[in-house]
């Protein structure tokens, strides 16, 4: 059968259904042949590693400049998880910010509170935890995470 790609390859469809053979060699007809998918894919791969590298050295930028500007502590542990970590502290707290003060009802003096109790947090993977955590939730992990602790809510503990 010849691919769309223009390549002429035999395929054994013997291990199909009879039923489902001719829609299957339709299907491969569509595609292209599994030598010029490899090498789409592998120049696609290249261009893709190329833009997360670069978009993950202007967040580790962004977060540092942040972190420097706002005295915020290096972040502690693997060294290979602390620039995730850094990132998500930056993304973490900033959202906070402006889902608490920008958007929400707390004041200045409330988020400088706040902004202690995160200087306070320098475990890399603690912040790497609390990376889906909900912006507005922030408050409530810190407590948790420093000697204000409530304990849990669970009544059968």
């Amino acid at each position: 059968m010849v691919h769309a790609c223009g390549h002429a390859w035999t395929h054994d469809l013997s291990s199909r259904a009879a039923d489902q053979r001719a829609s299957f060699a339709r299907w491969l007809t569509s595609r292209d042949c599994t030598d010029c998918w490899r090498t789409t894919r592998s120049a696609d791969t290249a261009g893709r590693e190329e833009w997360l590298a670069a978009r993950r050295a202007a967040e580790q930028q962004a977060a540092a400049e942040w972190a420097k500007r706002f005295g915020m502590p290096p972040l502690e542990g693997p060294e290979k998880i602390l620039g995730w970590a850094e990132r998500c502290r930056h993304q973490l707290v900033t959202t906070a910010h402006t889902a608490l003060v920008a958007e929400g009802t707390w004041d200045e003096a409330d988020w400088a509170d706040l902004e202690e109790k995160a200087r306070n947090v320098t475990r890399g993977g603690w912040w790497l935890d609390q990376r889906d955590s909900e912006a507005a939730d922030l408050p409530e992990l810190l407590d948790a995470a420093s000697a204000n602790d409530r304990g849990t809510e669970n009544p059968f503990r």
